[in-house]
């Protein structure tokens, strides 16, 4: 008996996506923002189905991913932030708990949330990150979730 395989091709798809980007710490989260489009951009998605929802910060991005999917049809949600560590135990009351809410999300909706929010201790780790020597996370998000939709296409599920 042979073994089913779902490797995505990268074959450009007709979706529609939503972006949900946080303004805070913009410094880092613009160019995340921007190598996301331009890399779904490179996919083929056209502009016309991408939509993009700014929020405040890190800790709202579960919330405003919820909204978008009960008041959009969308095939996935690309989350971007940034959750500096700093000299406070704010760090401590965001990364986390964003991560397993959106993770939760998607289980609940059944639909890709891709996490594309860096958890760094410094800014420069960050930036790094976000077009800097470490490539640009936002841009790897938008590839994560063209290969989630692919699979779930090919797999009919």
């Amino acid at each position: 008996m042979a073994i089913k395989s779902f490797q995505p091709d990268l074959n450009p798809q007709e979706y529609k996506v939503a972006i949900v980007v946080s303004q805070f710490n913009e410094m880092v989260t613009k160019p995340l923002y921007e190598g996301c489009v331009n890399q779904l951009r490179a996919l083929q998605v056209q502009d016309e189905n991408i939509e993009v929802f700014h929020c405040p910060g890190a800790f709202e991005l579960p919330m405003i991913t919820k909204r978008v999917f009960k008041s959009r049809s969308v095939a996935g949600v690309i989350t971007l932030g940034a959750v500096i560590r700093g000299d406070t135990a704010h760090f401590d009351y965001v990364a986390g708990p964003c991560a397993s809410q959106l993770s939760a999300l998607s289980v609940e909706f059944a639909k890709p949330v891709i996490f594309g929010v860096l958890t760094t201790e410094t800014l420069e780790q960050a930036l790094h990150r976000a077009g800097g020597k470490y490539g640009n996370k936002g841009a790897e998000a938008a590839i994560t979730l063209h290969h989630s939709l692919r699979v779930l296409e090919l797999a009919g599920i």
